[in-house]
Formats: C-alpha cells, structure tokens, sequence
C-alpha cells in the first residue's frame, strides 16, 4: 500500500472545492509518457494552475503501474525545481470500470479514482460506486462517479449513442453513493470525432463544421438540484483546426475532425463544472508536430528531435486551455 500523500500529491477535494467558488474549472490533462508529462507539469508551473494528471486503465497498462507511480512523484519534485514551491498535483484513474481496478489505483498511489459504471442499470451504478467510495475513502482518496452515457470512444470506453444525465436522479445518486464529483452528459463526446457531419451545420464561408450546442439547460437543472456540488465534464477537448490542418498536410488522415467550442466551455468553467477533461487536443499537438518535423526533415530519426518539438507544442496548448479557457492560473499559489 502506497499512500498518495507519500508521493506528494494532493486528492481533488479542496481543489474542487475553491474550483467552485472561484467559478473557474480544473484542467484534466490525460497523459500516456514522458513528453506529456513534462508538458502538463511545465504548464502548470509557469502558470501556478492546480492540475490532475489524468490515466486511463489503457494507459496504465501502457506505462506500467509501479513506472507512473514514480512519475507521478518525480512530477511533484520537477514542478519544485521549476519553482512551484507547493505544488498541487492529483493522480487520477480516468474512467474505472471495476472495482478491482479502482482498489489497485488507490493502493498503488492514485489520489483520486473514477469509477464508470454509466453502461450499467442505475441501482448497479449505485452499487459498485457506493463500492468504490468505501474502499477509497479510508485512504481520503476522492472518488468521481459518472451519471449519463457520453458518445464515442477514448481507449476502451466505447459508446455509439449519448444519453443525457437525468437530473431528477443526481440527488439520489450523489446522497446513495457519496460521491465526491460527479461526471455528466450533456452533450460532449469521446475522440477527435464528437459529432457526425449529419449532427452539425457547415460554415459557408469555411466550410467547417459547427457543432451543436451544449444542453446547458440539462446542466442548469443538475446545478439547481446540487447546489455547489463539483460537476465533471469528458470529451471536452476543441479538436483545434489548426492541429487537423498540419496533420491533414503532412500525411494524416482527419476528415471532419470536430470538437467543443472553447466558447461554450469557458461558460461551464465559470459554473459548477470544476473539472474538465481534455485528451484528443493533445494527441492532436503532438501528432501535429511529428508529423511536421517528419515531413520536413524526412531523414530525421533521433526521438528527440521531434518528440521534442511535439513537447513543446503541448505546453503551448496546455497554457493556453488554463489561462484562456479554464480561467486555473494564478489559483495554486
């Protein structure tokens, strides 16, 4: 048994807390290796953003349980060699389907722990989340529960249709299971591809996509019932074009990439929702100047030379989603 505070980091609960009351969102940057890391962590040094480091159960199998543990640690250690003198860094288990997963996460040093058990009948739902809160609140592990199925896929979640979160259920759920945050679906999606063609308008002038709006009317109602109480937005990444052209230009392959309009989830930073999850973006920045550095530099084969300037990139990105879209700079001093 590992306890987080070990490690150095923090669980969401305070964040959250002050995330709601200061009307600005947590960034949940997901992260798969090293470059991702040293992007997330330099970001929110130069930033002083509270941050969580965001793994999927695909993802840890990638990095290896006991590796991310002492990433995890070494995170906590280079975000104070690059002057964040107290450093608010979460570990957290991004979509859990299993108990069995979620106890490992919490013993192996995860500060937070999300267990998806969306797919399920709702008294399952309750069951198992009710589960998980038990074990991981011995060890003030907080604990994200998810109500209402999002769409499309991000490593082995998979889901073909969204069902909005009901808000006349979210009293009942969060008092059964004792949730510490609960994840929503109001029309955000999974991946690089959250809205078929047939769902969105096209701009005339571009010719680009829109997507429809956000069912913000759902999350008013959820925010009437739970006053204050710390909401969670997935697939809520942008898909910025400018990534979808560099990538198109050098090689890829993104038809009718779309995402969130940074617009719309700047409004839901400023209400309950204190925490928002943002992956494909930077799958989509590092690619980007992969691809770039390949194209231009086609003899090029030093990592590098181009997981480098992928790193880079996603620093860039991370910076700007915290201080022009989350509104988390300057909350962690």
């Amino acid at each position: 048994m590992v306890s987080y505070k070990e490690l150095g980091l923090v669980n969401t609960r305070e964040m959250f807390a002050k995330a709601v009351k200061g009307g600005y969102a947590i960034p949940a940057f997901n992260f798969n290796n090293m470059e991702q890391l040293q992007a997330i962590i330099k970001a929110a040094a130069e930033t002083h953003s509270p941050v969580i480091l965001q793994v999927s159960s695909g993802a840890r199998k990638y990095a290896n349980q006991t590796l991310l543990r002492y990433m995890a640690q070494g995170a906590v250690e280079y975000a104070k060699e690059l002057g964040w003198e107290h450093p608010q860094i979460a570990l957290h288990l991004d979509h859990g389907n299993s108990f069995e997963l979620c106890k490992s996460c919490v013993d192996f040093g995860f500060s937070s722990v999300m267990i998806d058990a969306s797919a399920l009948p709702y008294e399952e739902n309750i069951a198992l989340t009710r589960q998980v809160v038990e074990y991981a609140h011995q060890f003030d592990v907080t604990v994200e529960a998810e109500l209402g199925v999002l769409a499309g896929v991000e490593d082995e979640v998979v889901a073909e249709e969204s069902h909005y979160t009901k808000p006349e259920e979210v009293i009942d759920f969060a008092t059964r299971t004792g949730c510490d945050s609960l994840a929503i679906s109001i029309g955000t999606s999974h991946g690089a591809y959250k809205f078929t063609p047939e769902q969105c308008t096209r701009d005339p002038k571009t010719g680009r996509l829109v997507p429809p709006p956000l069912a913000v009317d759902v999350l008013d109602e959820i925010m009437k019932k739970l006053p204050g109480f710390p909401i969670v937005l997935h697939g809520s990444s942008s898909v910025p074009q400018e990534y979808v052209d560099i990538i198109n230009a050098n090689g890829g392959k993104l038809p009718d990439a779309v995402g969130i309009p940074e617009e719309q989830l700047r409004k839901a930073a400023k209400s309950a929702v204190c925490k928002i999850n943002i992956d494909s973006d930077s799958r989509l920045a590092f690619t980007a100047a992969v691809r770039k550095v390949f194209a231009e530099k086609p003899g090029e084969f030093d990592p590098r030379k181009y997981c480098g300037p992928a790193r880079d990139e996603m620093e860039r990105l991370y910076v700007h989603k915290i201080k022009e879209v989350l509104g988390s700079d300057g909350k962690a001093d």
